[in-house]
């Protein structure tokens, strides 16, 4: 059965995964419009650079950034001296990592959307004498709503998914750095397998819930439009 400490690693593992795609929401977004406006040649070097997570290795990425966040280099000092404590093995340093590493998952369906909006609607509204606020808010977002749902729910699910990062970054602390995926590794290294059967359930329940919930609301999006293009 599962104990305390397994609770424990589902609530940090939960906070983790809201937290980062709240933030990838923030900033995901007006990255996601920058790319599918810009018509430079360097946007291929922008787009590998969102796109470099999807096929870095995960220990590679987490290796990076556990030196940074050392104190001896310049970030990681920087931000003991403001703060008072180290970025590595924090749950801000996960944190950091999480957002760096799902980025992709956030910015490839918010940017895709974007792209196949068009500018007409947008020309409409601003003829009308709407700003380039109430334009994003009264015609992008509604009619991108689909794909806000699905980058959040790919970004939360990839983020409850996170093994190699999070171990790198922040280790095994209970309460700070120890989440779901950790704690099915240290289970399984124990020999401990009905707990470690528990929590792989677990995860795997949640990831068929939440890409059957994606899966539906694509479904009845498309089919939303083919019905307004009937009538």
């Amino acid at each position: 059965m599962i104990s305390n400490d397994e609770w424990l690693a589902l609530y940090t593992t939960i906070k983790l995964a809201g937290l980062t795609t709240l933030i990838l929401l923030l900033i995901g977004t007006p990255l996601a419009w920058y790319l599918s406006k810009l018509k430079s040649r360097y946007k291929v070097i922008l787009e590998a650079i969102v796109a470099l997570p999807l096929v870095l290795p995960p220990t590679v990425l987490g290796f990076y950034l556990l030196v940074l966040f050392s104190p001896t280099n310049s970030p990681g000092k920087l931000w003991m001296e403001t703060t008072g404590y180290s970025l590595a093995f924090s749950f801000t340093g996960i944190l950091i990592g999480s957002v760096i590493y799902s980025l992709p998952f956030v910015v490839q369906p918010l940017q895709k959307a974007f792209e196949q909006l068009g500018d007409h609607l947008l020309e409409a509204g601003a003829m009308l004498s709407a700003n380039s606020v109430d334009r994003f808010f009264t015609i992008v977002m509604p009619m991108t709503k689909a794909s806000f749902i699905t980058a959040a729910s790919l970004g939360f699910a990839h983020t409850v998914g996170e093994f190699g990062v999070v171990l790198m970054i922040g280790g095994n602390i209970p309460g700070e750095t120890r989440v779901l995926s950790i704690a099915l590794f240290d289970h399984v290294e124990a020999l401990n397998y009905g707990t470690a059967h528990w929590i792989a359930a677990l995860l795997l329940i949640g990831s068929m819930v939440l890409l059957a919930l994606i899966y539906l609301l694509n479904f009845n999006h498309e089919r939303s439009i083919q019905v307004r293009s009937e009538h």
